[in-house]
């Protein structure tokens, strides 16, 4: 983190980084309600699969599945060692330390963020192959080449300096490491509606368009291996969604354990924005 200076840049980029966290801390001690809600749902935590845990750890759209599609990309085994900028509960983490064996090293800004993911991994039996971290993601505390891969996954929404970022990812990668990059983009459609789930307000919310973001990762020296537009199957993976909730109601445990009461809004407006094409989701696989 910066080091506060008052009325300077960094006292301004510290105060929109605590925005930051405060959106995302929820009340706190989030480990004990994840516990006491699936327990007073009949689910034992010690033992719990990932699949279990993703309407909770899989904070992004499409979930797990797009976790497993990152995965396939990032073109990894048992061996490599993994970067995940951004990790939030640790899902992605941890599905991809299960599926391929790797080992992930989570960062995240927000503490209980990491706490908690600390926790969940050891219910699932992989606290052994993850571990999470509080940082930066502009500001990497790692050494160059430290790490065979990288990914992010919806988090450059909440961060204004994204070369920063890119540039940081760059440097911790070893040479021809892959970085693949799944984020919510700003469409064509106009102005995102508020609040959405990563974000109350236009404040902390930073979308770069699809060409922006083309030109920010080959800025940082990457080249683009592929590019995917999934905002179709965004839409059907929420549709998918409410069926199964009307049908057999909400999952023991969902986002709002965090998100709070306006997560019902959230979900609203995430819908809205991906219909009228005001929010895409979209992957680049880099190296």
């Amino acid at each position: 983190m910066c080091t506060f200076v008052p009325d300077g840049l960094e006292w301004r980029y510290v105060r929109a980084m605590s925005d930051v966290v405060s959106h995302y801390a929820g009340a706190g001690n989030l480990a004990a309600a994840i516990h006491d809600a699936l327990t007073n749902a009949g689910v034992a935590v010690d033992g719990i699969s990932t699949i279990a845990l993703a309407p909770v750890d899989e904070f992004h759209v499409r979930g797990r599945a797009a976790t497993l599609e990152i995965a396939e990309a990032l073109a990894v085994d048992a061996d490599s060692s993994v970067l995940d900028i951004g990790s939030g509960l640790g899902g992605p983490a941890r599905t991809l330390a299960e599926v391929i064996g790797c080992r992930v090293t989570g960062i995240d800004l927000t503490p209980e963020f990491c706490a908690t993911a600390a926790v969940l991994s050891e219910w699932t039996g992989l606290g052994d192959r993850t571990r999470f971290v509080v940082g930066d993601a502009t500001a990497l505390e790692f050494a160059d080449d430290s790490f065979d891969a990288a990914t992010t996954v919806h988090v450059a929404m909440n961060i204004a300096d994204k070369a920063a970022m890119y540039r940081e990812a760059r440097r911790v990668l070893k040479p021809a490491g892959r970085f693949v990059v799944y984020d919510v983009l700003q469409g064509p459609g106009g102005d995102v509606y508020f609040p959405v789930p990563w974000a109350h307000d236009a404040s902390t919310s930073h979308l770069a368009t699809t060409e922006q973001m083309r030109g920010l990762l080959a800025d940082a020296g990457f080249s683009v291996v592929s590019e995917t537009d999934s905002s179709h199957e965004s839409r059907e993976w929420f549709t998918a969604m409410a069926a199964r909730i009307a049908e057999s109601g909400p999952p023991p445990v969902t986002f709002a354990a965090f998100l709070g009461s306006d997560f019902a809004q959230m979900a609203r407006n995430q819908v809205a924005n991906l219909n009228e094409d005001r929010i895409r989701t979209v992957t680049f696989v880099c190296q």
